[in-house]
């Protein structure tokens, strides 16, 4: 039976491609270039008020659902982390001129929502050790374009460390992060898991990733 880093070891594997493809994203790029201006980071924070508000309420029904297992702690974790994150997403939005009203009122990229909705669907449907999986192989990428955004956010667009919070947030994750999914992970194996549902997992949560930063671009930069 495979165990679960050298699962994830196969998984980054295969996924390399796309990864790269977060990393060197054109819209983090153009930003950094000055090519998108305040009106436009509108967009993203109109985005991820759509996709933390579903993200909190799938988080939540993981802890609800896993209530009685051991994997309860890992996904509280997650969902704490997605609360601090609704909070200075706020802060966020307020420093760009955008209230609460104007948040709800934004009307989400159907691409750029794939990843809350296939979330949600993990959530429903997916063991436990599929979703620890998908989080730990889309996070870092995700953690890493935040950490740049934070930086490019305060030196061009002058935002204050509490403004920029909510990429700070996802730049630092937690210590025993990754350490907790993988046991997550190896649990699920040991219960007979198959390995191919837990790569899909990651897999498709990582192209939808991809498919946001797409969506963004194209709308920020015809």
């Amino acid at each position: 039976m495979v165990d679960a880093e050298t699962l994830l070891d196969e998984i980054r594997q295969d996924l390399h491609t796309v990864t790269e493809q977060l990393l060197r994203h054109p819209y983090v790029q153009a930003l950094e270039e000055g090519k998108i201006g305040q009106e436009n980071l509108c967009l993203f924070a109109g985005e991820q008020y759509n996709i933390i508000a579903s993200d909190l309420k799938s988080a939540a029904y993981l802890v609800s659902r896993f209530g009685s297992a051991t994997s309860r702690d890992f996904f509280l974790g997650i969902l704490q982390g997605e609360r601090a994150a609704w909070d200075a997403l706020l802060t966020f939005a307020h420093a760009l001129g955008l209230n609460e009203t104007q948040l709800r009122e934004h009307e989400p990229l159907p691409c750029a929502h794939a990843y809350t909705c296939y979330m949600a669907w993990l959530a429903l449907y997916a063991s436990d050790a599929e979703i620890a999986s998908a989080y730990l192989v889309n996070f870092p990428a995700w953690g890493q374009n935040c950490g740049r955004l934070s930086g490019i956010l305060r030196e061009r667009f002058g935002l204050s460390e509490t403004e920029v919070a909510f990429f700070d947030l996802f730049a630092s994750p937690p210590a025993m992060f990754e350490v907790n999914a993988l046991s997550v992970i190896q649990q699920g194996l040991d219960r007979g898991i198959e390995p191919r549902l837990i790569q899909r997992a990651a897999r498709l949560l990582q192209a939808y990733e991809l498919m946001y930063w797409d969506a963004l671009y194209r709308t920020s930069c015809p």
